[in-house]
């Protein structure tokens, strides 16, 4: 009796001949052995669980997330990069790296000059579309005109981005001498005044973690960039309502700014101005902070905040 006919005699009618199967020749040639009759069926194995995704990871494409991490390192290198630094700076293959500048170059999200890469024209036209359809900056535009009208100073509006803070409107001083930033510029954390209230509101519990990935610059003489400094500063920061960047990240210039908050009662954005620090001296920061956290409390409410909280 071979196998075929003891599972028939079992009733197991749903298992196929061996002569169906791909190794047929050699299940012919298999021992008979005797089984008992009324044997239990055994149960079918269960199927292996697929494994878990880890969030929207098994969506990502390499290259194209390699791609935008390009992008964003070129964004805080004006002065671009060559493609073996990028390489190195972001551990990818210098002959991927060269294929994805390639296609940016192609796509004018980047740009070649000698011999380094910088970012390209079509980002200022993309850029510009994406300050245009932010809520926010358009609720801001009055209050910084309002604000500059008080403080006689450059009033700016930023939000987080990634471990940046991201200027998206300013307000221009009628003084001819301007030390702000544009919009569209990428200010580090531990050394710009809006930086500071997304570190002390916003990554408060990330900050070592932060510095981990990407070492402080030093900018000016005054820059901090010790982890317990920038912590210290981060809390001073939440206890007084206003962050103060005193000449750290541009040597003769004050900037001071107050955190935003959303309907959630978290901190979103952040409205500071800029200044030298001849017409902004030390004796008029709690002047000049009280203006400019009534500014932000402002634009708190109207971003559905229902009480500023220091």
């Amino acid at each position: 009796m071979n196998l075929y006919s003891i599972f028939e005699s079992l009733g197991l009618l749903a298992i196929p001949k061996f002569s169906e199967c791909a190794d047929a020749r050699r299940a012919e040639n298999l021992i008979p052995v005797s089984l008992p009759r009324n044997l239990p069926v055994p149960a079918a194995p269960s199927p292996r669980p697929a494994p878990a995704a880890a969030g929207d990871e098994r969506y990502v494409i390499p290259n194209l997330r390699n791609a935008c991490r390009i992008l964003k390192v070129l964004g805080r290198h004006p002065d671009g990069l060559k493609a073996a630094d990028l390489a190195r700076d972001l551990k990818i293959p210098v002959t991927t790296t060269l294929r994805i500048m390639t296609t940016l170059c192609l796509e004018g999200l980047a740009r070649k000059v000698e011999g380094r890469f910088e970012l390209g024209p079509v980002l200022i036209q993309l850029g510009n579309a994406a300050l245009a359809g932010t809520e926010i900056r358009d609720l801001a535009l009055p209050l910084l005109q309002k604000l500059t009208s008080l403080t006689d100073e450059t009033a700016h509006l930023a939000i987080p981005c990634d471990d940046r803070a991201l200027i998206v409107a300013v307000q221009d001083s009628p003084h001819p001498l301007r030390a702000a930033s544009r919009p569209g510029f990428l200010a580090e954390l531990h050394c710009s005044s809006t930086g500071k209230v997304f570190l002390a509101f916003v990554h408060r519990e990330r900050i070592a973690e932060l510095i981990a990935e990407s070492a402080p610059t030093k900018r000016t003489p005054l820059t901090q960039t010790a982890v317990a400094a920038i912590k210290k500063e981060a809390e001073l920061t939440r206890k007084r309502g206003f962050s103060l960047d005193n000449e750290e990240f541009n040597p003769g210039v004050r900037c001071l700014a107050a955190p935003v908050y959303g309907s959630t009662g978290q901190v979103i954005a952040a409205i500071g101005i800029t200044a030298a620090t001849v017409r902004f001296t030390e004796a008029r920061v709690p002047e000049i902070a009280a203006k400019v956290r009534g500014v932000a409390a402002e634009l708190s409410r109207l971003m559905g905040h229902a009480e500023h909280r220091t």
